[in-house]
């Protein structure tokens, strides 16, 4: 799964959780939304290094 969908999917759980006073669906939310936000940051620097590599072979 991708970052922005984890994210999606997190906002969807934590808000269901808040709704139904469900503590647990509303931490794993949470944490889902923090998973995909840390896979963005990934994907993010993955983007930044492939550029400088190809920035230094040009």
């Amino acid at each position: 799964m991708g970052g922005k969908m984890d994210k999606g999917i997190g906002s969807v759980k934590e808000q269901a959780g808040k709704l139904t006073d469900n503590e647990r669906l509303e931490s794993e939310g949470k944490a889902q939304k923090i998973k995909g936000q840390i896979k963005e940051g990934a994907e993010n620097v993955k983007d930044v290094w492939k550029g400088a590599r190809d920035g230094v072979k040009n």
